[in-house]
């Protein structure tokens, strides 16, 4: 079963292990690039812990005694990370995003460029799916999450247009989502816009910027001081989060100073500017193009 080319593969494992005796987490398991990347600089000593909530990436679980696999969504990592005894941990590794895989499976329903069930759920045995939210909402809630998770101005026309074409029958199929929606289009721009809007309606169906904050606040907790976390983002509200949480601990706004005026941060930036894959990795994995990675170590 192929996933996908890692992304920023030895740039984030170098940034990632600094002991390799150490206890590592990597919440993003997927196809195991990563986690296979990491085992190889760890030795015999060292351990990773690695979670994934979506039932196809257990077919990857690496046989290797200092590995440990969790079929849960990384919102939980305290909880776990506690339980296997690898809190607190060297390195936290986040790849944040869809996999090639999940893209590319056509009954998932993440891309618009194939015909399958309006689905979008990273676990399909949980929560509600993309084809409930298309034809549930209303368009007022639709027009807010368009806005919102995909930054697309004409959030409004798209819900109106959505409303409208799912009145004539319900919207069951991904072909069908962009066959109500192509009229609204704008010409030259078709497939940004849907890529926009595909990206909305899965960042709804799976609670991804509540799971992704819910992680991060849990990181400060199971690192150790000096242990690194790693995150590499895809998109602008993601890398938002990421950078405003490792520059400040919060999610908004400047950080705390103490009585001294001094910021009162739980991370030392060790990268300023985000590291971004190189012309060679986007011509060979064009979906590494929009990747940012950042790190920073608990203080």
């Amino acid at each position: 079963m192929t996933y996908h080319n890692p992304v920023l593969l030895a740039e984030s494992v170098q940034q990632l292990v600094t002991n390799p005796s150490g206890s590592y987490i990597d919440v993003t398991f997927g196809g195991g690039g990563h986690s296979r990347k990491i085992l190889e600089s760890l030795n015999p000593d060292g351990h990773l812990l690695a979670f994934d909530q979506d039932p196809d990436a257990q077919h990857n679980i690496i046989d290797d005694e200092r590995f440990q696999f969790v079929p849960s969504n990384f919102r939980h990592l305290k909880k776990f990370a506690q339980y296997y005894k690898c809190c607190p941990a060297d390195g936290i590794l986040a790849d944040l995003g869809v996999s090639s895989y999940q893209f590319d499976t056509a009954e998932r329903g993440f891309s618009h460029r194939f015909d399958g069930a309006l689905d979008m759920r990273m676990n399909q045995q949980k929560g509600v799916s993309a084809r409930e939210i298309i034809n549930g909402y209303a368009p007022e809630r639709l027009a807010s999450m368009f806005y919102t998770y995909g930054e697309l101005p004409n959030g409004k026309q798209l819900a109106r247009q959505i409303v409208s074409e799912r009145e004539k029958a319900e919207i069951a199929t991904t072909a069908q989502l962009v066959a109500a929606v192509t009229p609204m289009l704008p010409k030259g721009k078709e497939n940004k816009v849907l890529s926009q809007l595909f990206q909305a309606i899965r960042i709804e169906v799976n609670d991804e910027m509540a799971v992704l904050k819910e992680f991060l606040s849990q990181t400060v907790e199971c690192l150790k001081p000096g242990g690194r976390l790693v995150v590499i983002a895809y998109h602008s509200l993601e890398d938002r989060l990421v950078k405003n949480f490792m520059r400040s601990g919060k999610f908004e706004g400047e950080a705390d100073k103490d009585f001294f005026g001094n910021l009162m941060t739980p991370f030392t930036l060790i990268t300023r500017k985000a590291i971004v894959p190189d012309e060679d990795e986007i011509a060979v994995n064009p979906r590494a193009r929009s990747a940012k990675l950042r790190v920073a170590e608990k203080k």
